[in-house]
């Protein structure tokens, strides 16, 4: 298996897709076979260009059925949105299919999109692994690996710290920050639809430890900024949300029992209530007997860059890649996968 390669064709160049193609490009176990990009001005430049790195003789094309027709082993399909009918196309075309967009584990409001893509690794023979940080890592496979040396799980809760100012990207209007705290409040920013969305890995680890999600609760808390905070697209004001906290449970049993928590803040500080919520990073916390906890922080080398993340996206799904396309046709949750192998890491 050491010397097996993969034709892999990546699907967008935004922050994540960019990861993936440096990886492709110098991990030996991959051969970088096609770009996708949606944006007309990136039509027709290197891969290497669109990247980061030195052009590696592979152009960006924004013809599907150029795509559709490359002979390729794997699509890493990481657009802005997910497209559950172009993602069934690339798998009748015969390709696999990873995605860090989902869908990941089958619940009641999955079901359909699942029922989708199985026909469709059925016809073309293929899989499918839907990845991630989070959903995809951080919620699902971490707490999953601390309970393995358990003897009671009480209730699992997964941080996930994010310092808008030092990773500033062109989403903090969009996320809501600088509005009126009451206003965010009654009319959340994010979609009612998100937290189903990260239920679908409250699930898997609820399955896998032989239980079911009862019922989802959902909180919402903010932090006023304490005086104006300047970003690269403008001011949150004094007064105005510079914090935000989301807090979504699955119950079992009757009792909450995994909670996930999001706390999104303009900086480590000048906000009340000013929340005692870790570090930049995610932090896995376990109670029960023995009581778990781990906890992942932003690399100190590319701090103050918003690469981690999207490294941490790209990685999780590029690195699934020889394992999905490996298996059996059909979708290849996290529980398929077993302990997977990874290649080409250590180089």
């Amino acid at each position: 298996m050491a010397d097996k390669t993969y034709r892999v064709v990546q699907w967008a160049t935004g922050k994540v897709g960019a990861a993936a193609i440096r990886h492709f490009v110098e991990n030996p176990a991959f051969v970088l076979a096609g770009v996708f990009v949606t944006d007309p001005e990136k039509v027709g430049k290197d891969a290497g260009a669109l990247s980061g790195i030195a052009d590696v003789g592979v152009l960006a094309t924004d013809n599907v059925e150029a795509i559709l027709a490359t002979e390729a082993d794997c699509v890493h399909f990481a657009p802005a949105q997910q497209d559950i009918d172009m993602v069934c196309r690339l798998l009748r075309s015969g390709k696999n299919v990873v995605s860090p967009l989902g869908p990941f584990f089958p619940t009641e409001r999955s079901a359909a999109a699942f029922a989708q893509i199985e026909a469709a690794c059925r016809e073309g023979g293929t899989s499918f692994h839907g990845s991630g940080i989070h959903p995809g890592f951080a919620g699902d496979i971490l707490p999953l690996t601390l309970t393995r040396i358990m003897e009671r799980i009480d209730h699992i809760h997964v941080y996930e710290v994010v310092d808008q100012l030092a990773n500033q990207s062109n989403y903090i209007d969009i996320m809501g920050f600088g509005r009126a705290c009451e206003d965010l409040l009654a009319n959340p920013n994010r979609s009612a639809d998100a937290p189903y969305f990260f239920a679908e890995s409250m699930e898997l680890v609820a399955q896998t430890l032989g239980k079911r999600i009862e019922k989802l609760t959902t909180k919402l808390e903010v932090a006023a900024a304490d005086h104006d905070i300047a970003h690269s697209r403008g001011v949150v004001k004094a007064g105005t949300v510079a914090g935000q906290h989301y807090e979504w449970t699955g119950w079992v049993d009757g009792r909450p029992f995994i909670s996930y928590h999001f706390f999104w803040r303009m900086g480590e500080s000048g906000m009340t209530p000013q929340w005692d919520c870790g570090p930049t990073g995610y932090r896995i916390l376990v109670e029960g007997n023995p009581p778990m906890e781990l906890r992942m922080p932003e690399p100190e080398a590319i701090r103050g860059e918003t690469r981690y993340i999207s490294l941490w996206t790209a990685m999780a799904g590029v690195n699934m890649i020889p394992a999905v396309c490996d298996a059996e046709p059909g979708i290849v949750t996290h529980r398929e996968l077993g302990l997977a192998c990874t290649q080409g890491q250590v180089r």
